[in-house]
């Protein structure tokens, strides 16, 4: 294994558990608005899934940031790998497939993770003219 592929990995991992970091705290003030207020959980939906998109490109762009170059890639498989996770967690967990909208959405989560690689490693990487 190289070093740029470990450095690769290493970036991709800290943009998942950023992801996931979001989700859960996202999650728990959801949670708590539903429980204590008389909103509806279909009212949420929309802000839930402009919460999971925002919350790809911020892991994107952590993946970016950190690996420096090639955001696209580390993007990509930030997104990739968040999005395998969902699905095994789906498949071993609940014994679902991802239906036609899921596919969807995780194509366009990659491709938004993918923007926000790009976005990070123009954002850090520091240029001299």
């Amino acid at each position: 294994m190289t070093i740029e592929s470990k450095n690769m990995g290493i970036s991709i991992l800290y943009g998942v558990v950023v992801i996931f970091l979001v989700a859960v705290i996202s999650s728990l003030i959801f949670s708590l608005i539903l429980r204590f207020t008389s909103t509806a959980e279909a009212s949420l939906q929309f802000i839930v899934t402009a919460v999971s998109f925002v919350s790809l490109f911020v892991g994107g762009f952590v993946s970016g940031g950190k690996g420096k170059a090639k955001g696209w890639l580390l993007g990509g498989g930030t997104g990739l790998l968040y999005s395998l996770i969902v699905f095994l967690f789906g498949y071993l967990g609940h014994d679902s497939l991802f239906t036609v909208e899921q596919v969807i959405y995780h194509t366009c989560y990659m491709l938004v993770a993918m923007m926000g690689g790009i976005l990070g490693v123009n954002m850090t990487t520091s240029r001299k003219a």
